[in-house]
């Protein structure tokens, strides 16, 4: 039976047919996101739709995801991300915004819902956190660092604006240079302190590897190597101190 005959235009169902871009999906993981903060879906139904959505190759499957939520529209080329709407509080279970890592090490990777402001304390450790399967519960999210003989490392898919408003002793920001002009992209803004560590965001897309791992363990052992060295110097000076003090005794002495 042909398109006609079942009462399906055939314009539709060619559109239907049509490969959905990286854009479409994520417009569809957006109206996803929103569903999940106002509660119409719950965090089980969310990972559900959202590996759906990821797995879908044209429209025809992208379009079953949205059905029984109101307003659903079908994807279009553009991601419509509200920077100044506030969005309800993710539910009691959602993964706590706070990662401490104190010698040690701490991730987030894959599907995990990013409230508006992340905190992550490094103290001679290191924090890894993966934006590219990640929903922002707004346009623009927070990570608020406090890294002490710490490193921080960060990749970002794509089109994902990273702006550093930190401060750094004896430290520094690996940024990447902005792939985009959209005025609506994602924007992740990094503020806190870093004192002997360090922030690195690199650009990837989803699947491409990277070198996480042992960038963290280079980056502690630099850190540690530092560490030593200004240890070693300040044993020194107190030798000097100590020795300048005898010197002067032994001169009252002799006076």
């Amino acid at each position: 039976m042909s398109s006609s005959q079942s009462g399906v235009p055939e314009e539709s169902s060619a559109a239907a047919r049509m490969r959905a871009s990286d854009a479409d999906r994520d417009q569809v993981a957006d109206r996803l996101r929103e569903a999940l903060a106002e509660g119409r879906i719950t965090p089980e139904e969310h990972a559900e739709r959202i590996d759906a959505v990821y797995n879908a190759k044209t429209y025809a499957e992208l379009e079953p995801v949205l059905r029984d939520l109101p307003s659903a529209q079908a994807p279009r080329p553009r991601v419509e991300l509200r920077k100044d709407a506030e969005v309800q509080a993710p539910p009691p279970d959602a993964q706590s915004p706070n990662l401490v890592a104190i010698f040690s090490g701490v991730e987030r990777r894959g599907r995990w819902l990013v409230e508006s402001t992340t905190n992550v304390t490094c103290v001679f450790g290191g924090a890894d956190l993966d934006f590219r399967q990640a929903v922002l519960s707004r346009g623009e999210v927070t990570v608020n660092v406090t890294c002490v003989f710490g490193g921080l490392n960060i990749v970002v898919p794509p089109g994902v604006r990273v702006v550093a408003s930190n401060t750094a002793i004896f430290s520094g920001n690996d940024l990447p240079e902005d792939d985009t002009t959209d005025p609506d992209a994602p924007v992740i803004r990094i503020t806190g302190t870093l004192l002997f560590g360090g922030v690195s965001v690199k650009r990837r897309a989803v699947g491409e590897k990277g070198r996480n791992r042992d960038w963290h363990r280079e980056r502690q052992r630099l850190h540690r190597a530092h560490r030593d060295d200004v240890r070693d110097e300040r044993r020194e000076l107190r030798e000097e101190r100590r020795e300048r003090q005898r010197e002067r005794r032994e001169r009252r002495r002799r006076d």
